[in-house]
């Protein structure tokens, strides 16, 4: 973490999903897939190489309530950074 920006590709998360070569909605369903199987409060990184993804990981946050902490590309490689929340504490999402 560098003046208060997270490093996407080397922040500690508690499970990554490589959905590279997918093409959308695939990185999104396979990560609300991983993202069931995560405790509240987990970060889950999914990196991606379809350019929609952007659109698609930033309408999913604002939608589903879970978090998206942290966003970067590097060499055509879209990562995302997602936190888990209770989503059966009122007011935490969906």
């Amino acid at each position: 973490m560098t003046n208060g920006v997270i490093d996407c590709f080397t922040h500690p998360v508690k499970a990554e999903l490589d959905a590279s070569g997918l093409r959308c909605p695939l990185p999104l369903l396979k990560a609300k897939q991983a993202l069931r199987s995560l405790m509240p409060g987990d970060v889950l990184r999914v990196l991606a190489t379809d350019a929609g993804s952007v659109r698609d990981f930033q309408a999913f946050a604002a939608i589903s309530g879970h978090e998206l902490i942290g966003f970067g590309e590097r060499d055509l490689v879209f990562c995302y950074l997602l936190k888990k929340v209770d989503l059966a504490v009122p007011g935490s999402g969906e």
